[in-house]
């Protein structure tokens, strides 16, 4: 009966972080190619998926801190569009600073 809970236990934090994993890349991916700014002929890869990966640093980030504050529980809507808007405002944040 432990092995089940523990298999269910560390399903949560695989999808957790698989789900961060897609939301903070797809919304710091999209902060940088929506961004105004200067537009070269070809975008840097390296760039984008730096942008990716830091959306997805601050999307759990963002996660595990209002879960340690108290502020909401795992899986609530309230953790996801915190993870959104902040992902969203860190990869506009870098787009802006180096784009």
């Amino acid at each position: 009966m432990a092995i089940i809970d523990l298999m269910a236990a560390l399903m949560g934090v695989a999808m957790g972080f698989l789900a961060f994993l897609v939301i903070g890349g797809i919304s710091g991916a999209l902060a940088w190619v929506f961004y105004p700014g200067i537009r070269s002929a070809k975008p840097k890869l390296k760039k984008l998926l730096l942008a990716c990966f830091i959306g997805f640093l601050v999307a759990s980030m963002c996660s595990y801190a209002g879960q340690f504050a108290g502020i909401f529980q795992s899986g609530q809507m309230l953790e996801w569009l915190t993870a959104i808007v902040a992902s969203s405002m860190a990869g506009c944040l870098y787009a802006a600073c180096f784009k």
